[in-house]
């Protein structure tokens, strides 16, 4: 594949889908049958949605999870609990995720489709493994360490697709390669936003490194939508930046889990996608670049340097040093 045509362009495709899409319309008419899946965080919110969409169109679905029977319960609750595998994985934990894609590894020849959407925001200060800022560490560097460790079953696939949930938060900051870790002081919002810059850039950077294995990787702005991922912001907070009223009425505009998880059911199944990767995507199509004049540039549009290919390299060679991880090296 040329370089050029292996370059997608950051911008819509007219995917016939939008802000109000769901899982189900998305994914509609889409045959996963004799196809792998694995749905970090796939047992709440967005993620139990992504996997109920994944599960009906036919895919074999693991759900790794740090309370495994926490998550099997869950499953079973939503009628999925024949339909999914849970496997024991704490993304904080490097060992913890090398020894699942171990196992992995060992009882699946190849894997098709791998959709990181668990994550963390905007959370106390908390440093884990060697002193690592804990949202960092989740949100990127345990979901690097996966897709690296995973390489070989995504590799043989021939027709694998990668997907980094990233979110409007990136725009609140870009990847602070002199402090990563918030050492010179920590900012809840900033390492979110850096975190949200990370699973942008990772792929950006993976799509380049993959896409000659047939591995494709697409970052997911899935939208607004109250999730488990508030519950570290007291309701005041969220009040003030608009997001309900004083009554807990969400504002307009906030979509339904099952609409949250449309954007990335569409990067990870969608047809119209194929020979593409590297891109941004939401609402269920590739995003534009962001319109700084715009009053919406705080929630449309990818900012430049979360798409921004010389920090993606940089970042992955970074992520290589933090974790000894790297499928490419």
């Amino acid at each position: 594949m040329s370089e050029e045509r292996a370059e997608t362009q950051q911008h819509p495709i007219g995917s016939g889908f939008g802000h109000g899409s769901t899982a189900r319309e998305v994914i509609d008419g889409i045959d996963l049958s004799g196809k792998s899946a694995i749905v970090t965080g796939g047992y709440s919110g967005l993620g139990l949605e992504t996997v109920r969409a994944l599960a009906s169109a036919g895919a074999s679905v693991t759900v790794p999870a740090r309370r495994v029977e926490h998550a099997k319960e869950v499953l079973a609750a939503a009628g999925l609990g024949d339909a999914v595998t849970v496997e024991e994985m704490d993304l904080v934990d490097q060992d913890s995720v090398k020894a699942f894609a171990q196992r992995y590894l060992a009882g699946h020849s190849s894997l098709d489709i791998l959709i990181n959407n668990a994550a963390i925001m905007a959370s106390p200060e908390q440093r884990v493994g060697p002193g690592w800022e804990a949202q960092l560490a989740t949100n990127h560097l345990g979901h690097y360490t996966l897709v690296n460790a995973l390489w070989p079953a995504l590799a043989a696939s021939g027709d694998a697709r990668v997907i980094s949930l990233s979110s409007t938060g990136h725009k609140l900051s870009p990847i602070r390669f002199d402090d990563v870790n918030f050492d010179g002081g920590y900012d809840k919002w900033r390492a979110y936003g850096q975190a949200k810059t990370a699973n942008a850039l990772f792929a950006v950077e993976l799509d380049r490194l993959g896409q000659d294995s047939g591995v494709r990787a697409f970052a997911v702005h899935p939208g607004g939508i109250m999730t488990e991922l508030q519950r570290h912001l007291p309701k005041e907070e969220m009040v003030a930046a608009g997001w309900m009223d004083a009554e807990g009425n969400v504002r307009e505009g906030f979509k339904t889990p099952e609409q949250g998880a449309a954007t990335s059911v569409w990067a990870a199944t969608s047809p119209a996608l194929s020979g593409m990767g590297g891109v941004y995507c939401e609402d269920c199509d590739v995003a534009n670049p962001t319109d700084k004049e715009s009053p919406l540039a705080r929630y449309q549009g990818v900012d430049a340097h979360a798409i921004d290919k010389a920090d993606a390299a940089r970042l992955w060679q970074l992520s290589a040093k933090l974790t000894g991880v790297n499928a490419f090296a």
